[in-house]
């Protein structure tokens, strides 16, 4: 495991977390290198050597700094981008272009216009304006580009509200219905200026059964069928989305093989009955591969006892470096890191010094006899908590550390107040 308790203090990868803060300074993200890799590893062997035809996208928002970027193309993987920013990221990092996919909502010209330069793997089109915006760039630079169309398969997942993509109130995805898919991907057959490769769907994030990404299937096999029955067209690639779950406190992470092999089964049986070759088969894993792997380091300031009501114990960060459980309840748990092994005695909150009510960061968890200057430890920030950070009340934003086998390395500076009024006028 690559946390562990010795000597009365938390390790990871082998490295003493006191010791990370006094060198660092806190708030402090860190990441286990070798848990990224494991999870890595995982699915090569259980989807990538398994199934033939298939692809491995790591979804880029989770977490992207250049170090994380390079890590993934060591791991031979390719990686999905939605922004302009993930991508201009990854051509810095000098990730294979044929390796990149971008989805989004709502691509800027501008980030059409750098994927389409850069010559990136695959546009995912995700609104019924975005294959004239392509297809005119391309006319313009004289190129021709991959697309695939992400669909709003209409599934309900057992998520949070604002992490469920799928259903078919979403602001993603092309509507399923066929007056208004089956024209676009006919123009995109007929167009000079894209390839139109094949569909797109995510149900949602922080899934934990299978039951939705079956029922996404199915419809998306469907529409193969009408694809190919209405417009004569064999779909080439079919890209399942990710948003497998993770354990944050208490849950049972399902293994990749839980959510991909029921998935590979039934598009094999689908393509045998239908005598067509299978698509190739792409898998968008972002949260389940690094969520784990990090954790964030805070120091203990003031500490507030109401009798009767509660205790609050405040830390040096807050929503600023992990919005997430002021933006939809996520919880999480942690652990005193100087006092691992003492007994747990008190029922505290863990909140921010931001200037909100809602910073908090743990409701009721159960920890040693907290002190002002104790080190605390939050478990599974890995995914979506340095990539959401923000500014919020000028407070800064923390550095990253990358831990492997007992060795530190800084991979994100933390910012400094310079940095954070570089881009103001004075």
């Amino acid at each position: 495991m690559f946390r562990e308790v010795r000597d009365n203090t938390l390790y990871i990868d082998g490295c003493s977390t006191v010791t990370l803060a006094k060198k660092y300074g806190t708030p402090l993200y860190v990441y286990s290198e070798s848990d990224i890799v494991r999870r890595f590893e995982e699915l090569k062997k259980c989807f990538l050597e398994k199934y033939p035809s298939t692809r491995v996208a790591y979804a880029a928002k989770a977490f992207f700094p250049v170090a994380m970027a390079k890590l993934v193309d060591r791991e031979g993987m390719c990686v999905d981008v939605v922004s302009g920013g993930e991508l201009y990221t990854a051509i810095k990092a000098g990730f294979p272009a044929e390796k990149i996919e971008f989805n989004g909502n709502n691509k800027q010209l501008a980030e059409i216009e750098m994927a389409v330069e850069y010559g990136i793997g695959r546009i995912i089109i995700d609104s019924l304006q975005e294959l004239h915006l392509i297809e005119d760039i391309c006319r313009e630079k004289g190129k021709k580009m991959n697309v695939l169309f992400r669909i709003t398969p209409g599934v309900k997942s057992s998520s949070h509200d604002y992490i469920v993509t799928g259903k078919k109130d979403s602001k993603f995805g092309i509507p399923l219905d066929d007056e208004v898919i089956l024209p676009q991907i006919k123009g995109a057959i007929d167009s000079e200026f894209v390839d139109f490769y094949g569909l797109h769907f995510h149900v949602g994030s922080q899934i934990l059964n299978n039951d939705s990404h079956l029922q996404a299937l199915d419809i998306m096999l469907n529409l193969v069928t009408k694809i190919k029955e209405e417009l004569d067209y064999d779909v080439k690639e079919l890209n399942v989305g990710g948003g497998f779950g993770v354990t944050y406190v208490d849950e049972e992470r399902p293994s990749y093989s839980y959510y991909l092999d029921p998935m590979m089964e039934k598009i094999e049986k689908y393509c045998a009955e239908k005598a067509i070759e299978r698509p190739n088969v792409v898998i968008e894993p972002g949260r389940s591969i690094v969520a784990e792997a990090g954790i964030s380091l805070y120091t203990i300031g003031s500490i507030k006892d109401i009798k009767d009501i509660r205790k609050y114990v405040s830390v040096d960060g807050g929503m600023t470096d992990n919005i997430r459980p002021a933006l939809y309840q996520a919880e999480y748990t942690g652990v005193i890191a100087n006092k691992a092994e003492v007994e747990k005695t008190e029922v505290v909150t863990i909140c921010g010094k931001c200037c909100e009510s809602g910073d908090i960061l743990i409701k009721d968890v159960k920890i040693p006899h907290p002190e002002s200057g104790d080190l605390f430890a939050i478990f599974s920030t890995g995914a979506y908590g340095y990539s959401m950070a923000s500014n919020y009340n000028k407070n800064l934003i923390p550095g990253v550390v990358m831990v492997s086998d007992g060795n530190d390395r800084l991979i994100v500076k933390p910012q400094t107040y310079e940095d954070l009024l570089r881009n103001e006028i004075l």
